[in-house]
């Protein structure tokens, strides 16, 4: 059998495709058109996400029986805001100018619904193995998103990737620039990952008939 069941595999695989909170759940939308002009940034915000809620919902389930029902949003809170805390002072640790980059959307995944709709809906009420797959499965498939957002808007928008220049130098007029390529600037503003988050919806649910329908 392996070391995952079949549905303990599909907590991981389901929110990749079929069940991505972004594209098909449509939840930490902010996130996607804040921090995707460049790639590293949202690959250092999926890393954060993945770290969040893989603990979050372990941490959550652990505690599920002693919570008290009524401060139950209040816990999930704390754990959460500790957990960004701890990522915020590792990046201002070992990369503060990217941790300045970031800045106030680091804290941010304290609201992140994803994450808040994962403790609610999930750890609260599921062993600690399967909260975690749970909580691994959705953050890799929030982080698929983001990290494909900004591949495209810092390619096509920069000509760069992690800063480096991939498709020749703009004003040596190297490589597609020799034949006349121009950056797209309209792809490192905000509206335009709205735009490429849409084209995902698109192809995603006109690959899978069963979406549109739902």
């Amino acid at each position: 059998m392996g070391l995952l069941s079949k549905k303990d595999s599909k907590l991981i695989l389901d929110p990749l495709a079929d069940n991505n909170p972004i594209t098909i759940q449509v939840l930490g939308i902010c996130s996607a058109l804040a921090i995707t002009a460049q790639l590293k940034p949202s690959i250092v915000m999926a890393i954060s996400v993945l770290f969040v809620m893989g603990v979050g919902n372990v941490v959550i389930s652990l505690m599920r029986n002693i919570i008290p029902s009524k401060i139950r949003i209040i816990v999930q809170l704390i754990v959460v805001a500790t957990l960004v805390i701890i990522v915020d002072q590792v990046l201002k640790a070992f990369s503060y100018a990217l941790s300045k980059e970031l800045s106030v959307f680091i804290g941010l995944i304290i609201t992140n619904c994803i994450i808040m709709g994962r403790f609610e809906a999930f750890a609260l009420g599921n062993g600690v193995w399967r909260s975690f797959l749970d909580g691994i499965g959705n953050a890799l498939g929030y982080g698929v998103i983001l990290i494909i957002v900004g591949f495209f808007r810092e390619l096509l928008g920069s000509g760069t990737l992690f800063g480096l220049k991939v498709l020749g130098d703009p004003v040596e007029k190297t490589g597609l620039y020799a034949i006349g390529y121009e950056n797209n600037g309209f792809m490192v503003l905000p509206p335009m990952a709205l735009i490429v988050v849409g084209l995902i919806i698109w192809v995603q649910r006109s690959r899978n008939k069963a979406l549109i329908e739902d």
